[in-house]
């Protein structure tokens, strides 16, 4: 499905009626002609028909002719790893003055 705004946007999946990926969340962090959304979701598993653990999606997405297009995606596969990033991040951010400038990010 093609999204026009950001609101539409999903990486939920389903195929032949069956919901394949599953939003759980999701939280815009750069909005405008290109635009960062992170997911958490889960994953069916198709051989015991349940869901997965937890994981997470950060994508890219530029809007050409009126619709949001899929770039680019760096899915980070457990908890563990999300941790991980995030204790990089906290480390790399700690004693950088403001952080809010840069926010919109256009690359």
């Amino acid at each position: 499905m093609a999204a026009s705004t950001v609101e539409e946007i999903t990486i939920s999946y389903e195929e032949e009626g069956i919901l394949l990926v599953k939003e759980l969340d999701k939280e815009v962090l750069t909005k405008g002609g290109w635009t960062t959304i992170m997911f958490k979701y889960q994953d069916l598993d198709k051989t015991t028909n349940s869901f997965k653990a937890t994981k997470i999606s950060i994508r890219r997405y530029q809007k050409q002719s009126g619709e949001y297009k899929q770039k680019s995606k760096f899915n980070i596969s457990s908890i563990a790893q999300a941790k991980k990033v995030l204790d990089v991040l906290t480390k790399w951010t700690e004693n950088e003055a403001g952080g809010e400038a840069d926010a919109g990010g256009e690359d």
